[in-house]
C-alpha cells in the first residue's frame, strides 16, 4: 500500500479537481480521511484475520460497495445542510466515493502484499494491475525510517504525489483560463459601441 500520507494528498488533489470553491476545512478532513479509512483493515492482523480473508488487509474495506457506502455516510451525516438527492447532494456523494475509492485503486498500483479485492463480497479475488510501478509501503511508522521506508517514499513521490499533482495544477490551470475568458468577454461587452453598453 502507498502510505496514508499518499492516499491523503491523492484525495486532497482530487478535491481540488473537484471544485475550485473555497471549501471548509471539515471537507477536506472528511477527504483526506476517507482516502485513508480502508487501512483500518490492518487491525485483521492482531485480530488474527488472515490476510486472504475477505475481512483481512485489502479485503472488503479497499472493496468499491465499501467506498459506496462510506461515500453514502459521510454525505449523509456530514453534509445535512445540502438539500439530500439535489445535484450538488449527488456530486459529494460522487466526490467522496472516488476519493475512497482511490485507497484500493493505488493499492492495485503496487508491488507486494496481496492484491486488493474490489468487488468483495461478490468476488473474493484479489487484484493487480499489470503495471505496478509503486514500492508496498511497510505497515508501521518506525519502518520508514530505515533504508527500505526512503525507497518507498521515493517511490510514493514520483509515482503518486507528482501525478496527481499535475492533476491539481491543470486544474487550477484551466479554471483561471476559463474565468479569464469569462472576464475578458464582460470586459469587450462593456466597452464603448459594443452593443450591451449601447443598450446599458
Amino acid at each position: 500500500m502507498p502510505s496514508a500520507f499518499s492516499h491523503a494528498f491523492a484525495a486532497v488533489a482530487l478535491g481540488k479537481t473537484y471544485t475550485g470553491s473555497k471549501m471548509s476545512w471539515r471537507f477536506w478532513v472528511l477527504a483526506a480521511g476517507s482516502a485513508a479509512m480502508p487501512d483500518f483493515d490492518v487491525l485483521a492482523f492482531g485480530l488474527g484475520i488472515p490476510y486472504e480473508s475477505m475481512f483481512g488487509h485489502r479485503g472488503f474495506t479497499h472493496s468499491l460497495l465499501f467506498a459506496l457506502f462510506w461515500g453514502l455516510l459521510v454525505v449523509w451525516c456530514e453534509f445535512k445542510q445540502v438539500v439530500r438527492f439535489s445535484r450538488e447532494w449527488w456530486s459529494l456523494f460522487a466526490f467522496f466515493f472516488v476519493a475512497t475509492a482511490s485507497h484500493g485503486f493505488l493499492d492495485a498500483f503496487t508491488d507486494g502484499g496481496e492484491g486488493v479485492g474490489f468487488f468483495v463480497p461478490f468476488n473474493g479475488m484479489r487484484y493487480f494491475f499489470p503495471w505496478t510501478p509503486i514500492e508496498v509501503s511497510p505497515i508501521g511508522v518506525g519502518s520508514f525510517f530505515s533504508q527500505r521506508g526512503w525507497i518507498v517514499v521515493k517511490s510514493e513521490l514520483v509515482c503518486v504525489v507528482l501525478p496527481f499533482a499535475v492533476l491539481w495544477l491543470a486544474a487550477t490551470l484551466w479554471r483561471w483560463a476559463v474565468w479569464s475568458r469569462i472576464k475578458l468577454k464582460r470586459a469587450e461587452a462593456l466597452e464603448p459601441g459594443s452593443e450591451t453598453a449601447s443598450k446599458s
